[in-house]
């Protein structure tokens, strides 16, 4: 272990002064009361950065720009068999062995310089800014400073950390994602709400990716993970390539009582380019700052000077939502300020459960459409308590597909602005449609297209048991191979929790659908 001298390491210290020159990668350590900034203006590529274990560090530190490609990493001195292990998630079960990363002021703890690279944070705690204003971990510049890709920070990673907002005042936003080529993964998010504000866990505007942002568990009031929201300052910038998987998105209970926190929704884009959604849990959503849906899909150019804003090549696949008031709504254009049109969206094979406007408010709907190309929606399983599962509104969507899908119908399975339910709908809304080889719970087939089923009641199905949450077909089932490729009708329970994956904490909890 390297020689501490005034909480900066003895090497650290002859290198700050330029007595030795830097070779092999180095171990920094950095005591309680040490100056974290002074270890990081001096780490080179590869080298490691120690933080005392359960120390608290006030300040708002820099990731400088450094020459080379290997990684600076910044991380706790405890041992790693005392922390969660590779692709383990972190949980407050470790905070005494972190050591904590704090804000005096609303300014981040800890942000990029323009252009910073190959920077690895991991086994840190960040405690909330002063009032729990701005953000705590800010990755690239939101702002117009940051005007062209040369700026963007890039090669980060973000490993096995935990943040929080404080109790009572709670935290504006964990990270701000302004950056390109950065992984979050592992970590643990919580308590971010304020009051009279937005506030996420993760939100991104500024930044073109890649992101991988896997196995995390991510709470927040308002958006738990948002991309858009503000006008990019860098011309054509639209966030692409994000691979958003085996995270769990949820919301306190208690902040619906609380009814203070600006609760809007789950996951939202508002621009997006080749983003892949899969084996995600999301659950607790209602209405409150929203109208209660949990996905939104719905391009917006906010101040005007984002024309080329747009939404296209989603997958939304093998995810499990529940307890929320309404699912997906996805809008073709946004309608203050000139976009490009929603395109190639994809959800399929997914669970919605406890999607409830008597428990939530709001609708009670699977999918609100309004406009957009190409939308696909095949092999879901929705349990909705709403008038309507699939709603079209205001504009026509082209080239839309509705298949092998299992949806009740308790007033009009699809239902449309002024027009009449089920076929008449489809006329408008959705013309030259493909809807096949569906389960309409309770539809009157001769107002709903051929080629699909309508059994009366739930029970005719031929679940295992649906008021229990086991949601495959038993072998009986007059669904099973019925799809149109062959496959049962419905979603598919191994493929979902196979994309889960072992989703487990250091307790070895296991996070899997409920119909296991």
């Amino acid at each position: 272990m390297p020689r501490v001298v005034a909480g900066v390491c003895l090497t650290c210290a002859l290198l700050l002064t330029g007595t030795i020159a830097h070779a092999a990668p180095r171990t920094w350590t950095v005591a309680a009361g040490g100056d974290v900034q002074a270890a990081l203006n001096a780490a080179q590529p590869g080298d490691t950065i120690l933080l005392q274990a359960g120390a608290t560090f006030v300040g708002n530190f820099v990731l400088p720009v450094k020459t080379g490609s290997l990684h600076i990493t910044l991380r706790s001195g405890a041992p790693d068999s005392a922390l969660p292990g590779t692709n383990v998630r972190m949980t407050p079960a470790y905070a005494s062995l972190l050591p904590k990363l704090r804000s005096p002021n609303s300014m981040p703890v800890l942000s990029t310089a323009p252009g910073a690279h190959h920077y690895q944070l991991m086994q840190l705690e960040f405690l909330s800014n002063a009032q729990g204003l701005g953000d705590m971990l800010a990755l690239g510049d939101g702002s117009a400073a940051q005007s062209s890709l040369t700026m963007v920070p890039h090669d980060l990673i973000v490993d096995r950390v935990y943040m929080h907002g404080d109790p009572v005042v709670g935290q504006k936003r964990a990270i701000a994602l302004n950056s390109a080529a950065t992984t979050i993964t592992n970590s643990h998010i919580e308590n971010i709400k304020v009051v009279g504000q937005d506030s996420q866990a993760i939100a991104g505007w500024n930044g073109p990716g890649p992101y991988l942002i896997s196995n995390n568990f991510l709470e927040a009031a308002s958006e738990n993970v948002c991309f858009g929201g503000t006008d990019p300052s860098i011309p054509n910038l639209v966030p692409s390539d994000i691979t958003f998987t085996r995270n769990h998105l949820s919301k306190q209970l208690v902040w619906r009582t609380e009814g203070k926190w600006n609760v809007k929704n789950l996951f939202e884009l508002k621009t997006g380019r080749r983003v892949i959604i899969d084996g995600n849990l999301m659950e607790n959503n209602w209405l409150e700052a929203q109208a209660g849906y949990a996905i939104l899909f719905t391009p917006r150019n906010q101040e005007g000077a984002a024309p080329w804003t747009v939404i296209e090549q989603v997958q939304f696949t093998n995810n499990h939502v529940r307890h929320v008031s309404s699912g997906f709504n996805i809008l073709g254009h946004d309608y203050t300020h000139p976009s490009r049109e929603t395109n190639n969206v994809v959800i399929r094979n997914n669970l919605f459960e406890d999607v409830s406007r008597a428990t939530f408010g709001g609708s009670g709907m699977f999918v609100l459409v309004n406009g957009g190309q190409n939308i696909t929606i095949d092999h879901n399983t929705v349990m909705q308590d709403g008038t309507s599962a699939i709603y079209g509104d205001t504009n026509p969507s082209l080239g839309f597909v509705l298949t092998n899908n299992i949806v009740r119908d308790n007033s009009w399975a699809i239902m449309g602005g002024n027009t009449a339910p089920g076929n008449g709908t489809i006329a408008y809304y959705f013309p030259g449609s493909q809807i096949l080889k569906g389960i309409y719970v309770g539809s009157n087939p001769a107002t709903y297209p051929p080629n699909n089923f309508y059994p009366a009641t739930l029970d005719q199905v031929g679940f295992v048991d649906w008021r229990t949450g086991n949601y495959r077909l038993v072998p009986s089932s007059p669904y099973r191979g019925a799809a149109t490729d062959g496959t049962d009708v419905g979603v598919n329970i191994d493929a979902l929790s196979a994309a889960f994956g072992t989703l487990k904490s250091p307790q070895n909890v296991t996070i899997r659908p409920s119909a296991h």
